[in-house]
């Protein structure tokens, strides 16, 4: 079972409309659907943090307010205090190797060169944790296959950019079906969800 929902992202007004902060976007909509408001508290002052009623349990939803590459800490706390287990947590966070509208959950296994995730990983000391991968896009995905080969994208000025509206859209309708799967991730029927998040894609 699920018991802490992390999203990941930038704090700041400058930052939340662009791909970074999907994981942001997720959590908030979490919240809304649990009536939760996300707030700052003193013992966890680098982090908003709510408790939701989410399926049939109460669910700690965390968005870490230090920039992505400190992610790690705000987890880290706030799932000692809770007693929660790496894998009883869901970190959510956009994904550029898929594309928009892509949705992947999974278990464990490398970060990606994702920095929020590296972090994440140091601090609990594992990477077995679940993490819902909301596709974004890669700034090579633009390029013909002749200016991939040798073009060097600057991947910090694409994740820190605003989606196109297109691709906002099929970002929307990516965390929209997340949502609809979100009961069975909570109850540990991740086989499940996978199933109908990833044949849905």
């Amino acid at each position: 079972m699920i018991k802490l929902i992390a999203g990941l992202g930038n704090p700041g007004t400058e930052y939340e409309a662009t791909r970074h902060n999907a994981g942001f976007w997720m959590v908030d909509q979490l919240a809304q659907r649990g009536n939760a408001s996300l707030r700052k508290e003193k013992k966890f002052d680098d982090a908003l943090t709510a408790r939701a009623p989410l399926g049939r349990q109460q669910v700690w939803l965390l968005e870490p307010q230090k920039y992505m590459n400190l992610s790690g800490l705000a987890v880290h706390k706030l799932a000692d205090f809770a007693n929660v287990s790496p894998h009883e947590i869901l970190v959510v966070h956009d994904e550029l190797d898929l594309p928009p509208g892509a949705a992947r959950l999974k278990f464990g296994g490398g970060t990606g060169g994702h920095n929020g995730l590296k972090d994440i990983a140091r601090h609990l000391g594992t990477q077995d944790f679940w993490r819902l991968r909301l596709g974004i896009g890669h700034p090579r995905d633009a390029l013909s296959p002749e200016a991939r080969k040798g073009a060097m994208q600057d991947v910090a000025a694409f994740v820190l950019k605003p989606p196109r509206r297109d691709e906002m859209t099929l970002i929307v309708d990516a965390i929209d079906r997340s949502l609809s799967v979100m009961d069975d991730i909570l109850d540990g029927q991740q086989e499940k969800a996978m199933l109908n998040l990833h044949s849905a894609a």
